[in-house]
Parts: C-alpha cells; sequence; structure tokens
C-alpha cells in the first residue's frame, strides 16, 4: 500500500520508517545504516539499511538477508510503453520483508540459542545488472556492498548467512543457486536438510538452479558464507504484474518453517 519503493520516493520513505517501527517491538536492537549513494551518471541518492538484532551479544550469530526497496523500472514488461515504470513488487521486494516481520514474532516468541540478524538491505534492484561480459552492474547491490563494508563490528563473522529473495511465488519451486553451491556449499546443505525435514522438498528442490547476481554475492566477496535462496522462476519479475495477487500465503508459510527451523535447530 506504500506504492513502489523506490530509494528516496515517498514510499520508500514510508515503508523504511515502518519495518524500523515493526522491527523496534520486536528486535532486542535495530540498527539503521543510512547514507548518500553517488550514482553512475553523477546523481546521488538516499540509501537505508535496517539492522535488526537478536541476541546481541552472542558471539555466535546467523544472518538472514532480504532486500526492502523496488525496482524503479519495469524492464522486462513485454510491452515497450510499460518498460519506464514504477512497479509494485509484491513478490521481488516485499515477500521477503514479509517473511522478517513474521520471522521477528517467532524470535521473539521463542528467543534463539544463537544471535540472529535480519539485515533489510537497500537499493539492490535499482540500476543496470549486467551480463557477465559487455554490460557491467551499475547502481545495484548496493545495500549489500555497503554492508559488506561496514560491519557491525571489526570481527563481524556470523556462523552463516543465508539471502531470502522472491520467496512468495504462488507457484514455489527453489533451486541451489549455483554461486552458492559453488562458494558456500555447507549453507546450501544446511538449508535443503531442513526442507526436507520438514517434508518440502517438493519446493526446496535439491538440484542446481541458476547462478544469480543477487545481495549475497558482496558478502561472499567480503569472506561471509552467505547463499541466495531465492525462486528465480517467477513470469512477472521486473513487470507490473508483479502485483500482491502473484503471492500465496502457502508459499510464505513454507519458506518461514524453513527459515524458522534452521535458526531453532543450532
Amino acid at each position: 500500500s506504500f506504492g513502489p519503493r523506490i530509494p528516496g520516493s515517498p514510499g520508500w520513505q514510508k515503508a523504511g520508517d515502518w519495518i524500523v517501527a515493526q522491527m523496534r517491538t520486536r528486535a532486542d536492537t535495530v540498527i539503521e545504516q543510512r547514507w548518500m549513494h553517488r550514482l553512475a551518471n553523477g546523481d546521488s541518492i538516499p540509501m537505508r539499511n535496517i539492522l535488526a538484532r537478536f541476541r546481541p551479544a552472542a558471539t555466535d550469530r546467523v544472518l538472514y538477508m532480504t532486500h526492502w526497496d523496488t525496482r524503479p523500472v519495469a524492464d522486462n514488461d513485454p510491452n515497450p510503453a510499460n518498460r519506464t515504470k514504477p512497479i509494485l513488487c509484491a513478490n521481488d521486494g516485499a515477500s521477503g520483508v514479509a517473511l522478517f516481520i513474521a520471522l521477528g514474532d517467532a524470535l521473539r516468541k521463542t528467543p534463539p540459542t544463537v544471535g540472529v540478524d535480519l539485515l533489510f538491505v537497500d537499493g539492490e534492484d535499482y540500476g543496470t545488472f549486467g551480463d557477465g561480459q559487455k554490460i557491467k552492474n551499475t547502481d545495484v547491490l548496493l545495500g549489500s556492498t555497503y554492508f559488506a563494508q561496514h560491519l557491525p563490528s571489526p570481527d563481524y563473522h556470523p556462523l552463516y548467512g543465508v539471502l531470502w529473495d522472491m520467496i512468495g511465488d504462488r507457484d514455489l519451486d527453489i533451486y541451489q543457486e549455483a554461486n552458492s553451491l559453488q562458494r558456500a556449499p555447507e549453507v546450501v546443505s544446511i538449508v535443503w536438510r531442513a526442507a526436507s525435514d520438514l517434508g518440502y522438498s517438493k519446493y526446496f528442490i535439491p538440484s542446481p538452479g541458476y547462478a544469480i547476481t543477487d545481495d549475497h554475492i558482496p558478502l561472499l566477496d567480503a569472506g561471509l558464507r552467505v547463499i541466495d535462496v531465492i525462486d528465480y522462476d517467477y513470469p512477472w519479475h521486473h513487470t507490473p504484474q508483479d502485483t500482491f495477487d502473484k503471492v500465496s500465503a502457502q508459499s510464505l508459510q513454507i519458506v518461514g518453517d524453513v527459515a524458522t527451523k534452521i535458526l531453532t535447530s543450532q
């Protein structure tokens, strides 16, 4: 209902304030990282990461991440006339936020045995994603890159981390993202074992998927063991059709069950 959450927009301001307010009633500590990002074209936009911490003094920690911004343009829309329009991003941008609000409720009710950090990163989807060859990534993964360069403490090194992205698709099929398999296979095993224990192997499919440029990459590059849990087979990705009716409560329940089981199995 906030509309598009493009960095600097009224919807972005309202959504960020709402996330902070929600997490302050659930987490032990809420920290904000605010900065101005200088774009490739020379302009600057405000950025805002939100870190909700449970048991902040605990040495052993688990990091969960999701992005809360929305893409400024519908560049995948079949109709060229729509490709410059902003989009609501009910799945790609809101489903992870919904998951973390619910996780906050669960962790408040049953405190975890390890420290847990729920990180809402900004600016994942702002600019242009490269093709790995001629086109470079430009003005994307902004919040995760900033966090990787400004960790909560110099010795911050969670046991492992999981990025949750596009996890509300009503036709849920989550494959093992290729970069995650290559660079943090033991974390992939933790997540898919939890899903299997819950009887969710139909949805968390134990087979390799695409290699995705996503918010886990800057943290992997910084030496943190972080994987991407993403259902990338989503027909409405980066289109105006990524709306609330495409998101399933059942899918969110399934992913929420897995995310919670991982933390309670520590």
